[in-house]
């Protein structure tokens, strides 16, 4: 930190910053290669803005999409589904997908009343889940035509739906606490009280794209959608890596210097590099640290409109089995378990078809329950889910002889999964979040309107901020519309 500080400082001080430092600049630098950095970079190409030069903190590109080996085989640690399929529109990932030949699988999750299980041993009558599942519909229902009966802005002003809401409708038992978390925090990560917009109106992924969701079980990877959208504008080797000079790994940002001139930026290890434009397409949650510092200071407006977004944590976690115990066979893919502690190990996914022969499990926590288990060690939380599990199954079953618990939350360059948007956020404060600061611009799936969160949303928001950037650079059109808030 040192060596940073010390280069900081000279570049500050000194008249070299608007020129000698690195005089063989880029026109554009890229920070971070995740799906919108890459996708930010193969737009900028496409038009015609090839002096590029893309500033990676990991020793890959591909972000939140990861696979890794666990028990002898690739899964993913990061990103594992294409949402929103068979709809009216073509969502460009499931295209992707189908270009690569990915091997993905239809999430059936239709048959969940009869699949879920008393924290005491046992499954619940499917009637009396059914019973909750519809009485929860109804508020969702009406949450719904509310949302309908309002102007725009009476939309996005969240507090209204979810304040009733809640005074609707409370989950008190163990069953509803876990239907609840099944229809809410499965999907965004967070209780309901957090993302309510999101929750008591249709997603535009699913509305234009399609109700369907395929969970990606392929040796090469979820991340090899990064990798070919990178091949088709950087130079590659025979093997598929990625030789291009422009992409440089293990290069951490963590100071922007911006002038009107242009921008310098200086990484962990002292590296200066100096560029017309910049693109940061690190994750918000990265934002909210001290990981990157910007000078001067980013306006007062941009660091509010920042910190009012969350930054979700969903834990995605695998167990092996020497063999398999539980059901088998169609309507048996997802089991929910229901305890008195909402959202302890809740939601249980058998991966025969997507690995056979594999006897893996996965189960999923999230918020609160994600940083306690990040917290702790991998035993520990093999305990409790194998407590669960007896639980659910008897005590005689086999114990694990594997665990994958990934750690999102702790990772200084994620610090968390996805962003969401919590009570009170309007789209007033999604354009602040887009808003270019001069020669800063941002993109990341945090500044995708309708998308946040989701795979397409960062693709669509890397091409959305690489075309403002365009228009800036060769139409001179570099003034951002901010629309009034009661818009």
């Amino acid at each position: 930190m040192g060596a940073i500080d010390a280069i900081a400082a000279l570049l500050l001080v000194s008249n070299v910053v608007a020129g000698a430092v690195a005089a063989a600049g880029s026109k554009v630098i890229v920070v971070g290669a995740g799906m919108s950095g890459i996708s930010a970079a193969k737009t900028l190409s496409d038009a015609g803005v090839k002096d590029i030069l893309i500033l990676e903190a990991t020793d890959r590109i591909g972000g939140r999409m990861r696979k890794v080996n666990f028990a002898g085989m690739n899964v993913e640690k990061g990103a594992n589904w294409v949402e929103g399929v068979n709809g009216p529109e073509m969502n460009p990932i499931w295209k992707m997908a189908n270009k690569l030949h990915l091997r993905k699988f239809f999430s059936d999750y239709s048959n969940l009343s009869s699949n879920t299980y008393n924290e005491n041993g046992g499954l619940y009558q499917s009637s009396e889940v059914d019973e909750v599942i519809e009485e929860a519909d109804k508020v969702d229902s009406f949450g719904q035509k509310l949302s309908a009966s309002l102007p725009p802005s009476g939309r996005e002003d969240v507090s209204i739906l979810t304040s009733q809401r809640l005074k609707d409708h409370v989950p008190s038992t163990a069953l509803e606490m876990v239907v609840d978390y099944y229809a809410y925090d499965y999907e965004f990560a967070e209780p309901p009280r957090v993302t309510s917009l999101q929750n008591t109106v249709p997603l535009p992924t699913f509305t234009n794209f399609g109700e369907d969701v395929y969970f990606v079980a392929d040796q090469r990877g979820y991340e090899s959608l990064v990798y070919d959208l990178a091949g088709q504008f950087l130079r590659t080797a025979r093997n598929g890596s990625i030789v291009d000079p422009r992409l440089l790994l293990g290069k951490v940002v963590r100071h922007i210097r911006h002038f009107k001139s242009g921008v310098i930026v200086v990484t962990e290890d002292g590296s200066v590099y100096k560029a017309d434009y910049v693109i940061v397409s690190v994750s918000i949650g990265v934002l909210q640290t001290k990981l990157i510092k910007f000078e001067p200071d980013l306006p007062q407006w941009k660091i509010l409109a920042i910190y009012q977004f969350d930054m979700a944590v969903y834990t995605k976690i695998f167990l092996k089995f020497p063999y398999k115990f539980w059901p088998e066979g169609n309507g048996t893919e997802f089991f929910l378990y229901a305890n008195e502690r909402r959202g302890y190990y809740p939601i249980w996914q058998q991966l025969e078809k997507q690995y056979p022969g594999a006897n893996v499990l996965l189960v999923t926590a999230t918020d609160e329950e994600s940083r306690r288990i990040e917290q702790q060690p991998d035993s520990q939380t093999k305990a409790e889910a194998m407590e669960v599990l007896r639980n659910m199954f008897g005590k005689h079953i086999p114990e694990a002889t594997d665990i994958l618990v990934p750690r999102w939350w702790s990772d200084r360059f994620f610090k968390g999964c996805f962003s969401n948007w919590p009570l009170g956020v309007n789209r007033y404060e999604y354009d602040q979040i887009r808003a270019p600061i001069g020669k800063v611009y941002f993109t990341g799936e945090h500044t995708s309107e309708h998308y946040n969160g989701y795979v397409h949303g960062a693709y669509l928001a890397g091409i959305d901020s690489a075309n403002m950037m365009i228009k800036c650079i060769k139409h001179k059109i570099c003034k951002y519309e901010i629309k009034p808030k009661d818009s």
